[in-house]
């Protein structure tokens, strides 16, 4: 198999490279799973459409049109220049930049207020308390300059709201949350049962809340390789650098797979490869009559 383990942080190069999870939610509650469906990983960037819907649910989508921006940047999900060259400095969710000042947009007084409103929100979607994982949270937190000069950027052009420094804590927190496939799934069949978690029968966010955040997965949720996976698949999804990928097929399922080998971009081999099957042979794809 192509691809090697992520080498941004070096607890993801530790990963045995081998294991494949993936796991389907039904809107109706079905479930399917299939290979390494328990083995955890941090969920990385895969976060960025859920806190986005957390967001936008008590902020309001144009708060977030305004601040952030919607449309994709065409550039890597790390870059400075995206930043610079809107006189606004709006990026779009699904790339860190935007991630940044979407997630300091959290309701709170202090870092660990937003915290807990975060956690308990992606833990709506995932239906179960998703929890961090301390050595990947250590990890990454001694290493993600990228993310810290960004947000610091950010907020020398009055971009973001609050302390970057504080911003960036919440960021790196919202990545290292340890998911498994499964979760990933139950979490992209919320999205796509219009923001009700279909195995708890909570509502998580609104319906128009849902509908954006599937939107904004479609215009970026592969960075500048986005326009090749919706012609391959069809369908929106959000990769992460620690080997998963939640598709959502609105209205009908969300998949959920981790398979740590990275192509060129950062998305799972192997998960690419799966999601473009399952939307083949279940016509899935829904620019597909």
């Amino acid at each position: 198999m192509t691809g090697g383990v992520s080498s941004a942080y070096p607890i993801l190069a530790e990963v045995d490279p081998e294991v494949f999870g993936a796991a389907v939610v039904e809107v109706s509650g079905q479930v399917a799973e299939t290979g390494d469906c328990a083995v955890g990983f941090p969920i990385m960037s895969c976060s960025k459409p859920f806190v986005f819907a957390l967001v936008a649910q008590a902020r309001g989508l144009e708060q977030l049109r305004a601040r952030v921006g919607f449309n994709a940047t065409g550039l890597p999900f790390g870059s400075a220049a995206a930043v610079e060259r809107d006189p606004s400095s709006r990026t779009n969710p699904m790339v860190n930049s935007g991630a940044l000042a979407t997630i300091a947009m959290t309701p709170g007084s202090t870092v660990d207020e937003q915290w807990e409103r975060i956690v308990n929100s992606l833990s709506g979607f995932a239906g179960r308390s998703l929890v961090i994982h301390p050595e990947v949270h250590l990890a990454v937190s001694s290493s993600n300059y990228r993310n810290r000069a960004l947000s610091h950027l950010l907020a020398t052009r009055g971009a973001l709201t609050g302390n970057p420094d504080d911003a960036t804590e919440l960021y790196t927190r919202a990545s290292c949350l340890d998911v498994t496939a499964r979760d990933l799934a139950v979490m992209g069949a919320t999205l796509a049962n219009s923001g009700i978690n279909p195995l708890t029968g909570m509502r998580v966010v609104e319906e128009g809340i849902a509908r954006a955040s599937v939107a904004v997965m479609t215009t970026a949720g592969l960075y500048e390789t986005t326009g090749d996976w919706l012609i391959d698949v069809g369908l929106p999804a959000k990769s992460g650098i620690g080997g998963g990928i939640v598709t959502v097929a609105p209205g009908t399922l969300g998949l959920g797979s981790y398979a740590p080998r990275l192509d060129a971009a950062g998305t799972s081999v192997k998960g690419a490869k799966l999601a473009q099957s399952l939307a083949r042979d279940l016509r899935l794809d829904i620019f597909s009559a």
